[in-house]
């Protein structure tokens, strides 16, 4: 697949250091990819929800979370935001 907004993930990994193996690592996947579907992706990253239209990964032991646009037909993933568990639990996803 194609990542888009790789800059997200980059300035993630100068706030959050311990970042950097988990992101690099889920970059490689992500890029080698040919999902076609959210159950096929979580054949490969299986701690993935879709909320809202965003695709959210959860990295690094479910302290993060990656959040997505991930785009199957054209085979795009853009990287919208990366936050901890905490800040996500605070935003209102399911209302």
């Amino acid at each position: 697949m194609k990542v888009l907004g790789i800059e997200v993930l980059d300035k993630a990994i100068r706030v959050h250091r311990d970042l950097a193996t988990t992101l690099a690592a889920w970059l490689t996947l992500a890029r080698a990819a040919n999902w076609k579907s959210l159950n096929e992706l979580r054949r490969t990253w299986r701690n993935t929800d879709c909320v809202k239209g965003q695709t959210i990964f959860n990295v690094k032991g479910n302290k993060y979370r990656l959040l997505a646009t991930v785009n199957y037909g054209s085979q795009t993933i853009i990287v919208k935001d990366l936050i901890s568990h905490a800040e996500y639990s605070e935003r209102e996803w399911n209302k």
